[in-house]
């Protein structure tokens, strides 16, 4: 029963009430749909034999990670910034799937439509992130030459990780990373990686008993 003082009142507080159960279904639409990032493969890897393929999910979280490191070796002024625009920039494979790049050359995703879709629905927040989709994609700024970068390393270590297991056409994703890359600081992590093993982080950490 609604305890307003007046029929106008009660009316506004109805409207309140429906319009937040409408913004917080609108939010949870969108984690759901978070969701196929997780079970969204990363295509390319089939044109090479590889049957058990990471995620788009996974892609993105390490992309992320290494677009934060390397706004501080750059020296960018937002780091936190940075590490945000790489988990919003592949939002758009929910709806749209990884299409690798030689399904590209015949193939066109309109992803400014997908991702309108996607955030219009979701108030500031999702204003925020169409901002920063919108800047990664233009490619016209510091943070998001460093968000692309950090795509082709996640890419180059995974194709690292493939040859490591035997595929070794895989190393062709690793070179061809390496064209791409405009910051400094990728540009030398990706040569040190040409020789450092995948599992060369483990090394020495297993504890041995005596």
């Amino acid at each position: 029963m609604c305890r307003a003082r007046t029929v106008a009142d009660c009316a506004a507080a109805i409207r309140w009430l429906f319009d937040m159960a409408h913004k917080h279904t609108a939010h949870l639409r969108f984690f759901f749909e978070l969701g196929q990032l997780r079970e969204n493969p990363r295509s390319g890897w089939s044109i090479v034999g590889i049957a058990e393929k990471e995620s788009v999910a996974a892609h993105t979280a390490r992309t992320a990670l290494i677009a934060y490191v390397l706004a501080h070796l750059e020296g960018a002024s937002s780091p936190e910034h940075v590490g945000m625009m790489a988990l919003v920039h592949d939002v758009t494979e929910c709806r749209s799937g990884d299409l690798h790049k030689i399904a590209q050359r015949y193939v066109a995703i309109d992803e400014e439509a997908i991702a309108r879709d996607q955030f219009t629905p979701l108030g500031a927040a999702g204003e925020a992130m169409q901002d920063l989709w919108t800047e990664y994609h233009r490619r016209e700024t510091l943070a998001s030459r460093i968000v692309k970068d950090a795509d082709l390393l996640e890419v180059a270590l995974t194709a690292k990780e493939y040859v490591a297991r035997g595929y070794a056409d895989a190393d062709d994703w690793y070179r061809n990373a390496g064209k791409g890359l405009t910051t400094e600081a990728a540009k030398a992590l990706w040569r040190t990686l040409g020789t450092e093993p995948p599992a060369s982080w483990w090394r020495g950490l297993k504890r041995l008993e005596p």
